[in-house]
């Protein structure tokens, strides 16, 4: 791979990418047609480096080779830009090449069209949120032929080896965006060469401080951590040697691990480099699987492990297909990493999908069940663009666990999985029906957080369980999708019987008169509004004034006649009712927290808040109990997720909570991350924070305490 890349960016001009090109390539009559083809079209077009255009795509289609891309992939990245920048069009492919062929080139170009449409400028805040929308929108785009994918990888590896000619901002989003989507798709799709060089080009651009403090201290370690490296792998050739193994029938490699999975350690766990266990690594490539386990059995047996840190995952593979044995070890006062694999499982870590082209006889074959099941949770463009972009990426670099079914069955799961979240990752419909788990024959709550080995039991009722409130306590994101999408459907039909019955309660009539009213003013289609939008609501109730002032001639007893909605404020909640309220009660049966979705019932003039999902508020709902509209009030406290890391002593979580309480801040849950690997514990809370003093609060925090991450999750909403 170094070489590649030296290659690539030493390449200047046309001729010399050529050059490269035919070295890798089978040519034929197609292929030099399409690089002519490229030449013409690009003609008098050149980057921002000076260089002419036509360098650009024979270089992808180099790079595209080098992943062992078939006939059609290598021309596709040859014409990849010809109907995006020049007059050529898709017709003209078609008719020049093949059906095929300007299907993959169409793909290509609805990806770059897709970008432009949603990606916003650098200098927006929202950044993040519209890469994770052009992703999905890519991701469906290109479902139909998972080539297009790795030609897009190649070409945006190419555009990151030669972005320093672009203006440091534009190179600043282009980074952004490339850990934010093509990283992750390289991840998945098993390309671990492309996904490391993307990742470490794009961390030296967009946290340039954070990647200069790794880079200088493996740069001013780097002596003594070869000469580390070297002593172990001379141990361990020499075992193996001691045990039976012959000389070149494995192979032994070290390396440094990469920047960017460093910093990612350093954050997971709110630990400084030089505070990082396992920087080294060494990796034995061995012919047959059995091997794997003779190579492990040497190393554990001459060096002590460290068992939380052993992974088979030969035995139970990753969801992208990898196959490694990981164990970490001790080696005098060094800690080093050992990867064992087959020559083959080597060929699939490295070039993942690709290698199902690039090593045919190896029988390797490419899974993207990941796609098809990213493509079935994409089907509403409604869908909250954040939340798909964490569902797309939450898991994928997460340390994980393996757990059984009580049939055998092995899921490999990111640590800190839930029992539920595991009902959901068997099936959605197991994670709704779920009403209890037996862990290891033993019954457990369902948010019981699941270890390696456990086996895990889900018994299922009759009918589904909304838990809208668990969506934070949950870890997969597939889990928190389905939540997610069963609640939004209950709650719009929630919404539209709450409405019907705050409007029966104003007006006094019952439900078929009060539809008939909708109907005729054209208000029954936003039904579910009204009980969310205070402003809709006192619009609606002005327009059916008239009718219920018509009613008034025929039942002149009743107080019915022209009704005026007033706001009236108690602590975080605002009501709109046509009478005073005295009283506010909150029902103990599901103890609704500020933000949640609630909902109020009116027994004279007192008002009880329910948790709108709640199965007793659902009973009032449906036998038509008088309710009244009811929302947050906007100056709610600033609700907050903190992970903060604390030495592990006697007595320092105590002094933090006090800090805490001294300082203003409210606890609404804590968890503890232990990590047997550190000295120190880190938390993850979830606070509120008064939005008069967050910045000093948060302030006052970080100075005293180190804090990994520290973000607001407010989840109210206004209507």
């Amino acid at each position: 791979m170094t070489n590649l890349l030296d290659e690539v960016k030493s390449c200047k001009t046309v001729e010399q990418a050529k050059k490269l090109l035919y070295y890798k390539t089978e040519f034929n009559e197609l292929i030099e047609k399409a690089l002519n083809f490229c030449i013409f079209y690009h003609e008098g077009q050149y980057r921002k480096s000076g260089e002419e255009y036509a360098v650009h795509p024979i270089l992808v289609a180099y790079i595209v080779a080098y992943y062992g891309g078939d006939s059609e992939m290598i021309i596709a990245a040859l014409l990849h830009d010809v109907v995006e920048d020049t007059e050529c069009s898709i017709e003209q492919v078609k008719a020049e090449f093949s059906e095929s062929i300007a299907d993959l080139v169409e793909g290509l170009t609805k990806i770059v069209e897709i970008r432009d449409e949603n990606l916003v400028p650098s200098y927006s805040n929202d950044r993040l949120s519209k890469s994770a929308l052009s992703f999905r929108k890519m991701l469906v785009a290109s479902i139909k032929d998972v080539r297009v994918l790795v030609i897009k990888l190649c070409d945006r590896l190419h555009n990151m080896l030669t972005i320093s000619a672009l203006k440091p901002q534009k190179q600043k989003r282009i980074a952004e965006e490339t850990l934010v989507v093509y990283a992750p798709i390289a991840h998945r799709l098993g390309i671990s060469t492309i996904k490391n060089v993307l990742e470490d080009l794009s961390f030296a651009i967009v946290l340039p401080k954070e990647y200069k403090k790794i880079d200088d201290y493996l740069s001013e370690h780097s002596q003594q951590l070869q000469l580390k490296l070297n002593h172990f792998i001379s141990k361990v050739h020499n075992l193996l040697i001691n045990n039976g193994f012959i000389d070149r029938s494995f192979d032994l490699q070290k390396r440094i691990k990469h920047h960017y999975s460093i910093y990612l350690k350093m954050q997971r766990k709110g630990i400084s480099i030089e505070e990082v266990l396992d920087l080294l690594a060494i990796r034995v490539l061995v012919s047959k699987p059995l091997d794997c386990y003779r190579v492990l059995g040497v190393i554990h047996l001459n060096f002590n492990p460290l068992i939380s840190r052993f992974k088979d995952y030969i035995a139970v593979p990753k969801e992208n297909g990898y196959q490694t044995i990981h164990t970490t070890v001790f080696d005098d006062k060094s800690i080093i990493e050992a990867q064992v694999r087959t020559y083959d499982m080597h060929k699939s870590a490295e070039y993942g999908l690709a290698a199902h082209w690039k090593y045919k006889e190896s029988g390797l074959s490419p899974k993207l069940e990941w796609l098809q099941e990213l493509q079935a949770n994409n089907q509403n463009e409604e869908d909250d663009v954040q939340e798909f972009y964490e569902y797309a990426t939450n898991d994928l670099y997460s340390e994980d666990i393996s757990v059984f079914s009580p049939k055998g069955d092995i899921f490999t799961l990111p640590k800190g999985t839930t029992a539920l979240d595991f009902a959901y990752i068997v099936h959605t419909d197991i994670g709704n029906y779920a009403k209890e788990v037996f862990v290891n024959k033993q019954k457990v709550p369902l948010l019981t957080k699941l270890k390696n080995g456990d086996i895990v039991n889900v018994i299922t009722g009759d009918k589904p369980i909304y838990r809208c409130s668990w969506i934070n306590s949950l870890k997969t994101s597939k889990a928190k999708n389905a939540i997610s999408l069963s609640c939004r459907q209950k709650t719009r039909e929630i919404n539209q019987k709450t409405a019907l019955n705050i409007l029966s309660t104003i007006f006094h009539v019952r439900e078929g008169r009060l539809l008939a009213w909708l109907r005729k003013e054209k208000f029954y289609k936003k039904l579910d509004r009204i009980a969310t939008d205070s402003q809709f609501l006192k619009e609606v109730v002005s327009v059916l004034n008239k009718y219920s002032q018509n009613d008034k001639i025929f039942f002149p007893i009743l107080k019915i006649g022209y009704h005026k909605i007033k706001k009236q404020k108690f602590d975080h909640l605002v009501f709109y009712a046509d009478f005073s309220i005295s009283n506010i009660l909150f029902d103990y049966c599901c103890h609704p927290k500020i933000g949640d979705d609630i909902v109020a019932f009116k027994k004279g003039s007192t008002v009880t808040i329910h948790h709108k999902l709640c199965q007793k508020a659902i009973n009032y709902i449906e036998k038509h109990e008088p309710m009244v509209f009811v929302k947050w009030a906007r100056d709610l406290p600033n609700r907050t997720k903190i992970v903060v890391t604390l030495e592990n002593r006697r007595g320092s979580l105590a002094a933090f909570l006090t800090f805490l309480a001294k300082i203003g801040v409210n606890v609404i849950s804590i968890e503890l991350e232990n990590d047997e690997e550190q000295l120190a514990d880190f938390f993850e809370l979830i606070v509120e924070i008064p939005s008069s003093n967050y910045d000093k609060i948060v302030k006052q925090l970080k100075d005293k305490y180190k804090t990994i991450e520290l973000f607001s999750i407010n989840s109210s909403k206004e209507g």
